[in-house]
């Protein structure tokens, strides 16, 4: 019996979550001639986990945006529950704990709107009111965002029907804040998930900045009580009952295209599949350099646009096992954004460093997911952003001596801004860097989170020249570098984005 069949209507490269969110979507629309080609034994890409001395260990999820709670359910959590894949999702305590040690700034904000308004009142009295005004303004655009991305019409009635979002899609974040007047140090705490988005406020989008805030504190985040494998291996699961072919261990090599219209992969084995339409979870940088046969089928244009992106963020991630309970080693906060200021060009151009990175996240894994470890450990992490060009002049003979300067610094750093001391607790630790990264999924250069969001290129200019960057037919992309960007949620949406792209040729 042959190992695949003589045709199949779409190949996916990639069992990662946006490859799995295409499958899933487009078997809910009745195509299920689909094969899922991964090069690892495990599906989900990054959303993994790996165990170490029996301890399993998140690898890379800190909190999932989109879900909701079950009687509200955003986006990508309700898009779980009609696929049929029923997560264990617990909710995070709280937002994030914001400390800047310069201006001696210390809160802790929870989501809802008028929750994290109040706590903010509670620091800085009169302006609780301007604050939850501000995040109503960016649920608008919020809510805006995702009936557009659903929904065609025209300009008259957008300006009808969603004012807030016409109004300021041509403002950075910055200039939005601006108007309210706030005070610096509410700004500072405003703008503390900046980071995830790869470009500072004064030229992030407001639109890609509201859509963020939103999105955090107005369902609240979530984790999967099984980590984010869980979310991997329920997806694989439903997508194989439902008939695809996964097949594992099969790295693809070669899209094979003729006359602009792809027809095929190679596989790195030397397989080759015959098919009509090919999603790629591969960046469209390698696509288009390295993998369509004959490259003479690569149009100049496809060329050119890639060489435009510029790629975003990519962690730096310290993870660790302490001895030790969170409450007896004195951690009382799921997650704690530091830095010692927040001028963001000196942060921006430290990103762009080999560090010390002066921008940290941690997380305790425990206070969301009390079961996330046996009894008498924690699981906690420490992670720098940084872009990833800041690692392409690392030495392979220099690697592992710099994987061990960054993680003392960072540990250092936190240990000084909070006063816990964890260096002499840990049991077991793994650094993450975008060399891991590459070498874990072949994300180009390393990089998780996709392209940057900037004025010139973001989700609402990039639905714009969707249609005229459709360089070949049959191809479709899913994954970080898909039109929605970065993070676990947005790659269901990638994944979805994709089946769209499908489903309409097929009509």
């Amino acid at each position: 019996m042959a190992f695949y069949k003589d045709h199949y209507q779409v190949v996916i490269i990639g069992g990662g979550l946006a490859g799995m969110a295409c499958a899933l979507q487009l078997q809910a629309k009745g195509v299920n001639d689909i094969l899922i080609l991964e090069k690892h034994n495990l599906p989900g890409g990054l959303a993994t986990s790996y165990v170490r001395n029996g301890v399993e260990v998140e690898a890379t999820l800190h909190e999932m945006m989109s879900i909701g709670p079950k009687e509200d359910r955003l986006k990508v959590g309700q898009f779980f529950d009609e696929m049929g894949v029923d997560i264990d999702w617990l909710r995070v305590p709280e937002a994030y704990r914001f400390v800047e040690t310069e201006k001696g700034i210390d809160i802790t904000l929870h989501s809802g709107f008028k929750k994290m308004a109040h706590e903010i009142e509670a620091k800085y009295p009169g302006w609780g009111r301007k604050v939850y005004d501000f995040m109503n303004l960016c649920n608008r655009v919020y809510n805006s965002m995702n009936y557009l991305s659903t929904h065609q019409m025209g300009k008259l009635k957008m300006l009808k029907e969603h004012p807030d979002f016409v109004k300021t899609l041509g403002y950075t974040a910055q200039e939005v804040l601006d108007t309210y007047k706030f005070p610096e140090d509410i700004q500072d705490i405003l703008k503390a998930y900046w980071i995830y988005v790869g470009n500072p406020t004064d030229t992030l989008p407001f639109t890609i900045f509201a859509f963020l805030l939103a999105d955090y504190f107005r369902g609240g985040s979530y984790v999967a009580r099984g980590f984010s494998h869980e979310m991997s291996m329920k997806m694989e699961r439903k997508v194989e009952e439902q008939g695809a072919q996964f097949e594992f261990c099969q790295e693809v090599e070669k899209i094979l295209v003729r006359d602009g219209q792809v027809y095929g992969v190679r596989t790195k084995r030397g397989d080759e599949i015959r098919c009509d339409y090919v999603v790629s979870g591969a960046y469209p940088n390698r696509v288009y350099t390295q993998m369509i046969e004959p490259s003479s089928e690569v149009p100049e244009g496809a060329v050119k646009v890639i060489n435009a992106k510029k790629l975003s963020v990519c962690p730096v991630s310290v993870m660790m096992v302490l001895d030790g309970t969170p409450e007896e080693l004195g951690i009382h906060d799921y997650n704690i954004f530091s830095t010692n200021n927040m001028h963001m060009d000196e942060l921006w151009a430290n990103s762009k460093t080999l560090g010390p990175y002066h921008y940290l996240t941690s997380i305790c894994l425990n206070l969301a997911n009390p079961d996330c470890c046996p009894e008498g450990l924690t699981q906690f992490s420490i992670t720098a952003l940084p872009l990833v060009n800041a690692f392409e002049g690392v030495k392979e003979e220099d690697y592992f001596a710099l994987k061990r300067k960054l993680a003392s610094e960072m540990i250092e750093a936190y240990e000084k801004t909070t006063g816990i001391v964890i260096h002499d607790k840990i049991r077991e630790i793994e650094v993450e860097t975008p060399v891991t990264v590459s070498h874990y999924v072949g994300a180009w250069k390393g990089s998780i989170y996709g392209y940057a969001h900037d004025m010139q290129d973001h989700v609402v200019a990039r639905l714009q020249t969707a249609d005229s960057e459709k360089f070949i037919k049959g191809l479709q992309f899913a994954g970080a570098h898909g039109i929605s960007g970065d993070g676990m949620g947005p790659q269901i949406t990638n994944g979805r984005a994709a089946a769209k792209g499908i489903l309409d040729d097929l009509k």
